[in-house]
């Protein structure tokens, strides 16, 4: 049972570091999932990431869609 339940919680996260990885391909930032960590990189990123609520969003589980 535990089993089960670490890994519908690993399967989860994956998810999340998913919609993270595809919102923000979508505004044209470069993501790697690097294990747990979703690393991004553009010009003017930490601008981008405080004005775009739905990038936002993505890592909080929100539709964003």
């Amino acid at each position: 049972m535990r089993a089960g339940l670490e890994q519908r919680v690993a399967a989860r996260a994956a998810a999340v570091r998913a919609r993270i990885a595809a919102a923000t391909a979508a505004e044209g930032i470069t993501a790697r999932v690097e294990r747990e960590t979703v690393r991004l990189s553009a010009p003017g990123l930490r601008a981008r990431w405080w004005r775009d609520l739905a990038l936002r969003e993505a890592g909080r589980g929100g539709s964003g869609q």
